[in-house]
């Protein structure tokens, strides 16, 4: 079958996902001037690309990873890719209070994952 490994696959795939994702939810904010219904189509249709790499991310991925499993590494994944794109695409940096909020929320990937 596909010689890449499926958590490595799976990913990959939920990386490229969350790229979309945060150019269509937070990518309009540099662009205030524009129209808010070209926004919001613009939006959709990145959106679109998000869950052409979401949806095979997680039917790959299930299975070898828990639904729940699934959902924290995306939302540990959204955190890393939302912190490089805040920083460099909107000019906005993160403080140690940031920091903290996502270190915690990390941490609870710990006891997502950990074999009780």
């Amino acid at each position: 079958m596909n010689s890449i490994p499926i958590p490595f696959m799976t990913i990959g795939l939920l990386i490229l996902s969350n790229i979309f994702m945060t150019f269509a939810w937070y990518g309009h904010l540099k662009f205030k001037a524009s129209s808010l219904i070209i926004v919001i189509l613009l939006s959709w249709g990145i959106a679109l690309f998000e869950y052409c790499f979401q949806v095979p991310a997680n039917r790959i991925g299930h299975g070898y990873f828990s639904a729940a499993e699934l959902k924290t590494i995306q939302e540990v994944i959204t955190l890393l890719v939302f912190a490089i794109f805040s920083i460099y695409y909107l000019g906005e940096p993160l403080n140690w209070n940031h920091f903290v909020g996502f270190f915690l929320i990390m941490a609870g990937a710990f006891f997502v994952f950990h074999k009780w």
